[in-house]
């Protein structure tokens, strides 16, 4: 009769019924100033990563765009001697492989010596357009964990402020406000910290895919520039 009375006690079930519902806002809230204050920077952190990361994704897809042909019409604008024609291929595309090319074609007549130094020249402004702000994702990747863990200091310091004024008689409900703190923000932290180092990562190998594209195109523009007329 008093385990029936216990499992159909409308008390019990609301009690369990919050408990179970106990939000990720209300968490925040109850974490102090302190403690939305970090959360605060952290969204704004997050914010920013994810701003970056489809800016320069979008910009990066757009960029490894070339026709597969791009290279064949070159070498039979360049064999046939319209360089002109060549050289507004390149304009067309605007791709930073395309752009080396027009560098480079506009160079033809000089030495290949002084062709090669302005392709290089060139390939590194490439490269810093590609990578325009990822390295603040790097950044992020690295502070935000710590600006998480400065919220858990601060979470403790409340917690431990609160045990000193209670006079020896710990309350948890006294504790809840530094404890709060000291746990959401160390997983909004951590949170971010993962999507930012993630969300880097994959900028950087899709980047590097381009570079590669543009040292292979580059050279076999060199090679047929060498080759014998």
């Amino acid at each position: 009769m008093i385990l029936f009375f216990q499992e159909n006690n409308p008390l019990l079930e609301e009690a369990v019924s919050q408990e179970k519902t106990l939000s990720i806002y209300r968490l925040i809230m109850d974490g102090g100033l302190g403690g939305q204050i970090i959360i605060g920077i952290l969204f704004v952190l997050l914010g920013v990563t994810l701003y970056i990361y489809f800016e320069r994704f979008f910009a990066i897809q757009s960029a490894s765009r070339i026709d597969e042909n791009f290279m064949n019409q070159i070498k039979d604008d360049i064999s046939n001697g319209k360089i002109a024609t060549a050289s507004a291929l390149c304009i067309r595309t605007n791709t930073p492989t395309a752009r080396l090319i027009g560098k480079g074609i506009s160079r033809i007549g000089k030495p290949l010596e002084d062709i090669n130094t302005a392709i290089e020249t060139a390939g590194k402004l490439e490269v810093y357009q590609l990578e325009k702000n990822v390295s603040v994702l790097a950044t992020i990747a690295g502070a935000a964990p710590m600006i998480g863990f400065l919220g858990t200091v601060i979470g403790m310091i409340v917690a431990i402020h609160e045990i000193a004024n209670a006079g020896g008689q710990i309350d948890i409900k006294m504790l809840s406000d530094g404890l709060y703190t000291a746990m959401t923000t160390t997983v909004g932290g951590l949170i971010v910290g993962i999507i930012a180092y993630v969300t880097y990562n994959h900028l950087v190998v899709r980047t590097n895919k381009i570079v590669y594209q543009m040292e292979a195109t580059s050279v076999a523009f060199l090679d047929l520039l060498n080759e014998p007329v």
